[in-house]
Parts: structure tokens; sequence; C-alpha cells
């Protein structure tokens, strides 16, 4: 095992959180040989790119090559292990906040994002309003901010558009799922086709009349929040990813990666004032 050095490398109780969601080794039921490296050291490569925002190539050395450490992030996404984990660590979030396991109201909304030259024209587009050519995130959370959904398209696909498809898999994913906020944009027939077709109640959050500037709008500050901690990871300052659902796993990793530091974080102590009392009367002295 490597040393731990970077400051997105996991702890041992946020690696004891991982690994009890993770599928067994092929090696284990006989189907395959015994992994060359060890599972620890490839998902900290996974969060080393999210984190800094490098090239695959551009991997370390310490870790194991970036095209190991970029097959199991693709073999993980597709057979839904990310998705689990995501899912499994959104309820622990949940349950220690004092809140039930599945939320029955989301908050939806979209970001869109300049695109490198990495990525093709067929997966990429211009977004009139926000004037950016790239592409857009549509991403669902819950009251708590802990991702539900994240779909990317290109950046010249309609919020509505976009939204019949993320709410058809959220339907399926999560169907007790009954009321979604959103903006102006979610507005229409939307509201209809979602109520007829999914059960589901859209409530548009608008901007009071007469605003100006920047306004704190109820449950739209939620999804915002979200999307503010997301881009702290530097990968997702601009999309950098040839295919889209690779898009889509680097983003919910930096949800993951948030929700094991919220669960293993120590709680902090602030001092009473009995317990202060005697260091202000010994510096008064």
């Amino acid at each position: 095992m490597r040393r731990r050095r970077y400051p997105s490398d996991m702890t041992d109780a946020e690696w004891a959180l991982i690994e009890a969601l993770l599928p067994p080794a092929a090696c284990e039921i006989g189907r395959g040989r015994p992994e060359k490296h060890p599972r620890r050291e490839i998902i900290d490569g996974i969060r080393y790119l999210v984190d800094n925002g490098i090239k695959w190539r551009a991997m370390p050395s310490d870790f194991p090559p970036w095209r190991t450490i970029y097959g199991f992030a693709r073999r993980w996404a597709a057979a839904g292990v990310i998705s689990l984990i995501r899912d499994q660590l959104r309820r622990r979030v949940r349950l220690s906040s004092g809140k039930t396991p599945q939320a029955a109201a989301v908050i939806v909304d979209s970001q869109s994002v300049k695109a490198s030259e990495t990525v093709s024209r067929d997966s990429r587009g211009y977004d009139a309003g926000k004037k950016i050519n790239g592409r857009k995130r549509h991403i669902v959370v819950d009251t708590r901010g802990l991702v539900l959904l994240v779909m990317v398209t290109p950046a010249d696909v309609t919020d509505r558009n976009a939204a019949k498809e993320a709410f058809f898999r959220l339907h399926l994913m999560h169907p007790e799922i009954a009321i979604v906020w959103a903006d102006s944009a979610y507005a229409g027939g939307l509201v209809d086709w979602a109520k007829e077709r999914l059960d589901i109640e859209i409530k548009t959050v608008r901007r009071p009349p007469g605003a100006k500037g920047f306004v704190v709008l109820p449950r739209r500050w939620v999804v915002e929040r979200s999307l503010s901690w997301i881009m702290r990871a530097r990968r997702h300052c601009r999309d950098h990813e040839r295919l889209p659902q690779v898009s889509e796993t680097l983003i919910t990793w930096a949800a993951i990666t948030l929700m094991t530091r919220r669960l293993t974080r120590k709680p902090t102590r602030r001092p009473t004032r009995a317990s202060t009392a005697p260091t202000v009367m010994a510096a008064a002295a």
C-alpha cells in the first residue's frame, strides 16, 4: 500500500464506509484472477483526478496505471455500483441528521459549463441564454442538498426537454418522490405531463416581482449550493470528458466524497462558559 499523501486520499473511516458497499472481487467468487492493485488505491486515484482536475494520463506514478483506474470507474458505473454507493451514503447522512432515509420532495436545476476540445460536436451545444458552448448538467437533490440524480446533455437542450428523461429516471429509481421544486424553466406542459404520467407534482419557485440582482429564493438555494459544492472539485470547472456518461460518473464521485467526509468528520465541541472561566481569570490575574 502506498503512503497517504494527498488531501483527496480517503481516511481509514472513509474507506470502511466505501469498502462495505463494493461488490466482491471476481476471484472471490471463482470467476477470475486476483486483482493486481488494491481497490483503496483505485478509489484514491479517482478522487485525486476529480479533486485536482488533471488529465487521466497525468496520474501520479504512485497510483495504479491510469487505464486501470479508468477501467474500474467505467465498469463500476455501468454495473450500478456508483449509484448504489451514492444512495446508501445519502440514506446514512439523512438518518444521522434526523431525517427519513427516503426523500419525498426534491429540487431540480441545471448548470451550463464550457467544454474542452476533447468533447465531440455531437455531445456539445450552444446555450444562447448563458452564452456557453459546452454541456449542461441536470441535477436533482433532496432538501439536504444530497444528490439523487445527475444527467449530462449538450448545452442547447432546454431544461424542459431534458426534464422528461430525468424525471422518468427519477421515478424508476425513487417512486416515493411526489414533489419537485424547480424554477420557471420547468413550467408549462411539463407540469401536466409529470402529474399524469409519473404522479409527480412540480412546484415552481419564481423571483419576487420587481426584484433586482441576486435574490435567495426558497428551496432553489439548496440545489444552487449543491452545484457550488460540486464545483469545488476542479475537474468540474469545465467538462473534459469525451462521453457524457463519464462526466455523470465523476460528478457522482464528487458527491460521494462530500458525503463520506460528512459522515466521518469529528464533531467540534465549543468551549462552554464554565471551561473558559479559569482561563479568563488567569489572564486577568
